[in-house]
């Protein structure tokens, strides 16, 4: 038992400098990773999807694709994986980590452009750098019509006005005839600058707590 765990500590050293997660954080989420699997080396989308906690969220959907998305690997890659092993699982959970009384002014600007960044992978589905008004209607649809307090034309309604919105704060000086072609990543730094991200964005669903990364049973 002792051999097999210092083996584990010793595989997973690597990914405390990849991640900034300490390694017993690593060490509880690799259980948590390894009871959603089944045991198994990789997780697909179906083994997320059958998380009870996530049944009712109106942005599964797009919750369970930011786990598949290349982007969210930090390198610079585009696509989607069919499965994710725990590194790649890892560098996804690490997104939702908060800063600590140690992390300096310029590690939390990192972290939140980081965050940013992930919440714009997560509504620019198409992955060409821009979040269009199809595609920020569809969520805002999800968020509002599958709630019961609205309905789906009411919640389109809503989509086009906020988008048209965003379109005059962004570019004040459109002309009738311009098309707004989206929002870029630039447009949605802009749009959330006042709103503190670094360490209101947490994850639960998992049964993980993110501000202590203690894994639920």
């Amino acid at each position: 038992m002792g051999a097999s765990q210092t083996h584990s500590e010793h595989k997973f050293q690597d990914l405390v400098d990849k991640t900034g997660f300490s390694l017993e954080q690593i060490i509880n989420l690799h259980k948590r990773f390894k009871q959603l699997s089944g045991n198994e080396d990789t997780i697909s989308r179906e083994n997320l999807d059958s998380i009870p906690a996530l049944a009712t969220n109106p942005i599964r959907k797009q919750i369970i694709e930011a786990f598949f998305d290349k982007r969210n690997q930090r390198q610079d890659e585009v696509g989607s994986f069919h499965e994710i092993g725990f590194e790649q699982f890892l560098m996804v959970m690490s997104h939702f980590r908060p800063p600590t009384l140690k992390t300096t002014e310029e590690e939390r600007e990192v972290m939140r452009r980081e965050k940013l960044r992930f919440l714009f992978n997560m509504h620019d589905t198409d992955s060409d750098g821009t979040i269009t008004l199809d595609e920020y209607r569809k969520v805002v649809e999800e968020l509002l019509s599958k709630s019961g307090a609205i309905g789906l034309e009411a919640a389109k309604a809503i989509a086009d006005a906020a988008m048209l919105e965003v379109a005059s704060t962004n570019v004040p000086h459109m002309e009738p005839d311009e098309f707004y072609e989206g929002i870029t990543f630039e447009h949605f730094e802009q749009i959330l600058k006042g709103l503190e991200m670094e360490s209101r964005m947490h994850i639960r669903f998992l049964d993980v707590n993110t501000t202590t990364m203690h894994c639920g049973k």
